[in-house]
């Protein structure tokens, strides 16, 4: 007789007992280890939904250009099992790069601030200074339009924090107040009127000069998420859903966070 422990999908870890039947008659159990909080599973899941690595490769697709339609067609799953799992992710994201925050002194930080169409180049050896501009997307359609304000530290390209809504001053008010931990002493814009009215004329530069690395991270995101190419039949329906797979991408490549 061999006996093969029971794992635990979540930790791992094969402190498991059984915990009654499913409706199918399959064989329920349930972790007992604190960081499971009482999670229950089965061995062998009739909907492919359920399991753990579906649902972190239908992030992984949704972070390399692929539409809901298309997750779920590769997946074998329904487009509702793709949107619920990706919305889950929701409450994780942070709209501020903390680890960045923790390993800087507020006077090495220079920030640009532009449109997120545009890049411009950053004068070498800048420090404490930012590039920040706003990236055009709609969502539904062309009238309702959904920017995405960042900033980027100088220096590193690191992005900073970032703020998604309408192409008005109060967009860029908010994303100024999470950067203010910062420290920022000059910001780098392409003169958007929003700019030149919330910032402080002696820490702001204005010129596509130096806000190259910002635009050419423009262009990286456009290239990787679907829902921000210029010309193309794919865009989100909901805010919601545009801004949660913005926010993962950004979460994950830029912030260096585990989602």
């Amino acid at each position: 007789m061999v006996l093969q422990p029971v794992k635990c999908p979540l930790c791992g870890g094969i402190d498991v007992i059984k915990h009654g039947k499913t409706a199918n008659d399959k064989q329920r159990f349930i972790c007992q280890a604190t960081t499971c909080q009482g999670q229950t599973f089965i061995l062998d899941y009739s909907d492919q939904g359920r399991l753990p690595e579906i649902k972190q490769t239908i992030v992984d697709m949704a972070l390399n250009g692929s539409g809901i339609r298309d997750t779920a067609r590769v997946l074998g799953i329904s487009t509702a099992t793709v949107i619920n799992e990706l919305k889950k992710e929701e409450p994780e994201l942070q709209a501020v790069n903390q680890a960045f925050l923790a390993t800087q002194e507020p006077d090495q930080i220079t920030v640009e601030v532009i449109k997120v169409e545009e890049i411009h180049e950053v004068i070498s050896g800048d420090g404490g200074a930012v590039e920040m501009d706003e990236l055009w997307s709609y969502v539904g359609n062309k009238d309702n339009q959904r920017w995405l304000w960042h900033a980027i530290d100088c220096a590193t390209g690191s992005v900073l924090g970032y703020v998604l809504g309408p192409r008005e001053d109060q967009a860029f008010v908010e994303l100024k107040g999470l950067l203010e931990p910062f420290g920022i002493s000059r910001f780098y814009t392409d003169g958007w009127g929003a700019y030149q009215r919330y910032l402080d004329p002696e820490q702001h530069i204005i010129g596509k000069k130096n806000t190259q690395k910002i635009e050419r991270k423009h262009l990286t995101l456009r290239t990787r998420i679907k829902r921000l190419a210029r010309k193309t039949i794919c865009f989100s329906k909901l805010e919601r859903m545009h801004d949660v797979v913005i926010g993962l991408f950004v979460n994950r490549y830029e912030f260096g966070i585990a989602v």
